[in-house]
């Protein structure tokens, strides 16, 4: 199934206590297509400056990531700054520059509106009821949001969700969204404002998916390298719908499986700093990491 990503190209500027890196290639929608293009075709929707390199244009096309929809506007570049301290689940933000973002409004082609799997990044929930206005028949909406727009718009993101098949949060964002402490009661009262599916996110504690009245929980595989946590929750997300996209089914098993796929491009987004990782990444080292996935979880009967 063709899939549609809208969201944000950025640079980040990024310190760990591994290591500093400064302008490098990030953004939601930058991860989601880098992630899911090792499983699907990808059509990217975004908005880059005039200080967008070529280098980086050259890098997502060459990832086979579709860029018609990529508009380079006067000004500059979305540019995020942050740093992670020894908790890697957690993000400081010491700046945010919108730039050219601030302005941005998707128009839709018409054969971005023909796409059956939409994705719709960590973007103002009014800009996201714009693409679902556009879009005309998807079999599956996926969206993430964040604490800002849960705050900040609720009642545009509780549109959002009405219309949404699957919700990709973390733990704090469900609890925030749902008015909840326990996680499975916010679950359930996240699903009630609309998403007929639910992810959330637990970082190194691996990942839940609730579909309907049944639970799947995800492992996180232990990493001898974890150097940079952001865009993780994009690239598991980009694993996820680019798997679904692939299958082209809709069934319980698929997105458990999908939950895996996305769980293993998050594992490998970390362990260098950007979109770094993808870079060298194949389809062989992909499949093997999913087998150790499925043998970290893997049990017999209890013996009598």
């Amino acid at each position: 199934m063709s899939l549609l990503v809208v969201g944000s190209v950025a640079f980040d500027t990024v310190e760990t206590p591994f290591g500093k890196r400064e302008r490098t290639l990030g953004g939601s929608a930058t991860y989601f297509s880098t992630s899911a293009s090792f499983f699907s075709p990808v059509e990217l929707v975004a908005v880059v400056g005039e200080d967008f390199d070529a280098e980086h244009v050259s890098f997502l096309e060459g990832r086979g990531v579709g860029l018609s929809g990529l508009t380079r506007a006067p000004g500059r570049t979305f540019h995020w700054t942050g740093n992670y301290g020894l908790d890697l689940n957690n993000a400081q933000t010491l700046d945010t520059q919108l730039n050219v973002f601030e302005t941005f409004s998707p128009d839709l082609s018409p054969a971005h509106r023909q796409a059956r799997v939409v994705f719709l990044g960590n973007i103002d929930p009014d800009l996201q009821v714009r693409v679902l206005d556009q879009v005309e028949a998807p079999r599956v909406v996926g969206a993430d949001t964040m604490n800002f727009w849960i705050h900040g718009k609720r009642d545009a993101l509780l549109k959002v969700l009405r219309r949404v098949g699957v919700l990709f949060v973390n733990d704090a964002e469900a609890r925030l969204l749902a008015g909840e402490h326990n996680i499975v009661k916010a679950a359930r009262a996240i699903m009630a404002m609309g998403p007929q599916r639910l992810v959330i996110k637990r970082g190194e504690y691996g990942a839940l998916l609730f579909d309907g009245d049944q639970v799947f929980s995800a492992p996180a595989l232990p990493l001898d390298e974890l150097f940079d946590p952001t865009g993780a929750g994009d690239s598991f997300a980009g694993g996820f719908m680019g798997y679904v996209s692939r299958t082209g089914e809709l069934d319980p098993r698929t997105f458990r499986e999908a939950v895996i796929v996305g769980s293993v491009m998050a594992s490998f987004a970390v362990e260098r700093f950007s979109v770094d990782r993808f870079r060298s990444l194949t389809p062989s080292e992909v499949a093997e990491r999913y087998g150790k996935f499925q043998r970290l979880a893997q049990f017999g009967d209890m013996r009598a």
